[in-house]
């Protein structure tokens, strides 16, 4: 029952903010509530303090006892959502499927699937020696085990 209240009242404030969207949500057994959100032009501290503020205002202690967390996803958690490939265009990504690896710029995104480029060196053809060629591969999201945004500093 206590669940079903937090869920509705979380469902609630992210209907106002149509922007923001869930990656996880929990609760553990000392009612520990764990939200993390991910927006399409990001998350603010604001966002995650009118989040708080529409789950903490409307519960009330007397009747249960808890604590409340809501948190941004950081720079290094995986995308778990298409909804999070779309505002990491043009961001480098690593990629784990189950058969590889890929490391490449994020160019394309669409209902289904993403598109990765990268430039690789590879042997000429003909001759000694390596040339750099442009790759580009195009991965269903079901077939994505992890992905990241790789940063760089």
């Amino acid at each position: 029952m206590f669940k079903d209240k937090v869920t509705a009242l979380l469902n609630k404030a992210l209907e106002e903010n149509k922007s923001l969207f869930l990656i996880d949500f929990t609760i553990d057994g000392g009612n520990k509530i764990r939200v993390i959100l991910d927006g399409d032009e990001g998350v603010n501290l604001s966002d995650c303090m009118a989040v708080s503020r529409a789950i903490e205002h409307n519960l009330d202690r007397e009747e249960e006892d808890f604590s409340l967390e809501v948190t941004s996803a950081g720079a290094t958690t995986p995308l778990v959502l298409p909804r999070q490939y779309k505002k990491n265009i043009g961001r480098k990504l690593e990629v784990k499927t189950l058969e590889e690896t890929f490391e490449g710029n994020l160019t394309a995104t669409t209902e289904e699937s993403i598109t990765l480029e990268w430039k690789a060196r590879e042997p000429k053809p003909i001759g000694k020696g390596k040339h750099t060629v442009q790759k580009k591969e195009e991965i269903v999201f079901s077939d994505i085990k992890e992905a990241k945004v790789v940063l760089k500093f």
